[in-house]
């Protein structure tokens, strides 16, 4: 499935963004002691679950579902999620570092400071919820949906997004340094603050009040002083 791509007012057609469409089977409950490193989880279903500091790296995660889950400083490093629903997970300081996330749902998330640097991050959807201090530094972000959460203080720091869209989401305090955007859609973003970076946006696409928003900023940055 596709997002339906809307002419910019250059006239240049904002290419779609791909949403992933995942249909779990009928899912066997986890009835594991803890998650192991390198383990293999193939439609296991993680429900109300207290994976508070468990190791996982390297995991493979296909056609599973994480339902409510506990996921403080869980170390998650290199994991692998394949077609995967992760809904109401909650937790601070969960390792994702340099995992892959392919067809993805992350649905009403309650995280901090989950670190997902070096991630690579395709098809996959960011729907309610909050996440604070997000690391996404030097991840790859392709056809990825932001729609309806909070982003507060995500480090976007040398990452690359192409098809990336943030609809109907507030992002506080955003750090946009060295990033390389193709394809971004930031128009319908209802609160836009960008803490650093501001130079960076070559790429998005942004709305005739978001301009007038960063207009002191992108002055700013090229010295021009407004009196």
């Amino acid at each position: 499935m596709t997002t339906r791509g809307r002419t910019t007012r250059g006239g240049r057609s904002a290419r779609a963004v791909r949403v992933p469409e995942v249909r779990l089977p009928p899912l066997r409950p986890f009835e594991g002691a803890e998650l192991e490193s390198e383990g293999d989880y193939d439609g296991a279903g993680f429900t109300d679950l207290d994976l508070t500091g468990q190791e996982g790296r390297g995991a493979r995660f296909m056609d599973c579902g994480l339902t409510r889950c506990a996921l403080d400083e869980t170390r998650l490093a290199r994991a692998r999620f394949t077609d995967c629903v992760l809904e109401g997970v909650r937790g601070v300081g969960t390792d994702l570092a340099q995992a892959s996330l392919r067809d993805v749902e992350i649905v009403d998330a309650r995280l901090g400071g989950t670190q997902l640097h070096g991630a690579v991050l395709e098809r996959v959807l960011v729907r309610g919820g909050k996440i604070d201090y997000l690391n996404l530094r030097k991840a790859v972000l392709k056809d990825v949906t932001f729609e309806g959460c909070v982003l507060s203080e995500a480090d976007f720091g040398d990452a690359r997004l192409e098809r990336v869209v943030f609809r109907d989401c507030a992002v506080r305090r955003v750090d946009l340094t060295a990033v390389r955007m193709t394809d971004v859609d930031l128009r319908e973003v209802t609160e836009l603050d960008i803490a650093r970076g501001v130079d960076q946006l070559a790429g998005a696409v942004i709305s005739p009040a978001q301009l007038l928003h960063l207009a002191p900023a992108f002055a700013a940055q090229i010295g021009v002083r407004v009196e």
